[in-house]
């Protein structure tokens, strides 16, 4: 247990902050406290997409001292660069290859025309109410009723589909394809599509899980296995009841094992055969790990730190966004965060400029310092109105890092620090398209020359950070969260070979149980993100797995843009 504690005490960044925890969501519990819950939110105070406020100040924008500034050293020697970005701004598919020989200003056209039907202009809406059809509330009701008082998942016993209109309602639209990176499922399931899981497998995770979760007849269960940092398990499983609500009797009957951790338990060399590998959900892997990636907490909401779910953060930095647009931001690039969870981040401080030596590497660093966010109500530490500098470095941590969504959103150029982790939705995002490379083993330059290069080429900079963002917003919206959870559990659901049942130790969840109980920032949270109504409309499409030639153009075209990035920046030194 000494192990445990130590690893939990070693994670991510949330370990620095030192935060005092808000009171996790009541478990069911006979001993649970004799006091009254807080009234349950109405109509005109949740959802998705609350009212942001606009804090700017009033009066026309006056001109910043380094709106003249533009480091240009050494980026005309530099043409290539443009070749480079404006090719992999095009297309990340193998169409795009044919202009790797093109000369570099018939290639920039390219890629301006290229962008036109591309990307955030080319993904169609998720989906299109019918107008004139009611819409199914989803039932909730905490009720002014005392801890020991709570409903058991009444919600539950009542299906929301039941109190559908009998009026016949209007076949739905076709679902729009999913994204690519819906594709990368199959990747993950692929160890036991031919062997199938065993209860005897499943049961070989034991072990290595914060818990255990198990659907039976659209209903949740959950057994806790394991102690999670803060609240990671709760808001994962909040998340899970939300998909049941829904998309209700659209999950079949599981049972899963999931680790709420950063850093991947099962690795690839203590199983050469895959299959015997025993499946475990989680949020990041690298190459040498066999897990399944599912969404993290953090879209329902962190709130030990005071970040938001995602869909009303998304809206707030969308405000944020238009308030200080691109060109009148900071020309530098710009990191907040705890450097003490990884080496890794304490060698990015080296690139500071008020770092020994002197040098201005174009980086502008800032230590997060959570004890003291707490102090003062986090108002210095909101991630929306973070997007003030042209450029915003990501940077892992002990593993992967939630932040990568935050910084991606701002629409600003996202510097990315090469890592070998990816989560669900980052082995979807193209080099050179939604990102700027960066080698990490020569950090400090490497980010010099992308604020210089972008700086002199600010249209494409510009464009580079929009393409960004709109990943985050419409390829990465909850409905596609939502759509890629249900794809993930439909599909590991038809690789058991066996009958899900409830777990002797095991609660029921609900919404109700969840929800009612919480106090402070989790039970904000819980109301911000819950879901409101039921799905009127299909999931997106789920695409075909990738082909090995596809695998192998992904990778090749990946170690292109980086070497040619490299070469960019050993023309400019």
């Amino acid at each position: 247990m000494r192990g445990l504690a130590a690893r939990r005490q070693q994670d991510e960044e949330e370990t620095a902050a030192l935060v005092p925890t808000p009171p996790a969501p009541a478990q069911p519990s006979s001993q649970a406290e004799d006091a009254a819950p807080p009234p349950c939110h109405d109509d005109d105070s949740t959802g998705s997409k609350p009212p942001v406020v606009d804090h700017a100040e009033q009066g026309q924008p006056t001109a910043k001292p380094w709106e003249r500034l533009l480091p240009t050293r050494g980026v005309g020697m530099a043409t290539g660069g443009l070749v480079v970005l404006a090719l992999l701004l095009v297309g990340s598919t193998s169409s795009g290859w044919s202009y790797l020989d093109s000369s570099p200003s018939a290639l920039g056209s390219s890629i301006i025309s290229g962008l036109a039907g591309h990307g955030r202009r080319g993904r169609p809406p998720h989906h299109t109410s019918s107008p004139g059809q009611p819409r199914v509330p989803i039932p909730f009701n905490c009720g002014n009723v005392t801890f020991s008082q709570l409903p058991t998942c009444s919600s539950a016993a009542t299906p929301p589909s039941a109190a559908m209109s009998s009026e016949p309602r209007r076949a739905p639209e076709p679902a729009p394809a999913c994204p690519e990176y819906f594709r990368y499922i199959h990747s993950d399931l692929s160890p036991w599509r031919k062997s199938g899981i065993t209860r005897e497998a499943l049961e070989r995770a034991r072990d290595r899980a914060t818990f255990r979760l198990v659907v039976v007849g659209g209903r949740a269960y959950v057994e806790k296995l394991h102690p999670a940092f803060q609240t990671r398990d709760v808001f994962t499983q909040w998340g899970i009841l939300q998909l049941l609500a829904r998309y209700p009797g659209r999950v079949p009957d599981l049972d899963l094992m999931f680790f709420c951790g950063d850093i991947p338990r099962v690795r690839v060399a203590n199983f050469p055969d895959p299959s015997a590998a025993p499946p475990i959900f989680m949020y990041c892997k690298d190459e040498n790990a066999i897990n399944i990636l599912f969404p993290d907490w953090t879209f329902w909401g962190w709130p030990e730190v005071n970040i938001r779910p995602w869909a009303p953060f998304v809206e707030e930095e969308a405000h944020e966004n238009r308030r200080v647009p691109w060109p009148e931001r900071k020309p530098y690039a710009y990191w907040k965060g705890n450097p003490d969870v990884a080496s890794v981040r304490k060698d990015l401080m080296r690139c500071n400029a008020s770092s020994k030596g002197g040098k201005d590497w174009n980086a502008r660093l800032f230590r997060q310092d959570w004890k003291r966010a707490n102090r003062n109500g986090f108002k210095d530490s909101n991630l929306a109105k973070q997007c003030l500098y042209r450029y915003k470095i990501y940077v892992q941590g002990r593993g992967w890092s939630v932040s990568e969504k935050y910084i991606l959103a701002c629409d600003s150029p996202m510097l990315h620090i090469s890592t070998p982790y990816r989560d669900f939705f980052s082995r979807g995002l193209v080099a050179g398209r939604h990102y700027w490379p960066i080698d990490a083993a020569r950090k400090c330059p490497s980010i010099k020359f992308a604020v210089d290069w972008g700086n002199a080429h600010p249209a494409l900079a510009q464009q580079l950070g929009e393409e960004g963002s709109a990943f985050a917003r419409e390829e990465l919206s909850m409905d596609y969260v939502y759509d890629y959870m249900l794809h993930l559990l439909t599909l590991y659901a038809g690789l058991l070979r066996y009958e899900p049942t409830v777990p002797k130790n095991a609660v029921e969840l609900s919404l109700e149980t969840m929800a009612c109980p919480a106090r402070g920032r989790a039970r904000k949270f819980m109301m911000e993100s819950m879901e409101k109504y039921v799905a009127d409309y299909e999931p997106c499409a789920l695409p075909p797995p990738f082909t090995a030639k596809e695998a192998r153009e992904i990778a090749q075209r990946d170690l292109v843009v980086r070497s040619k990035v490299k070469k960019m920046e050993e023309t400019w030194r």
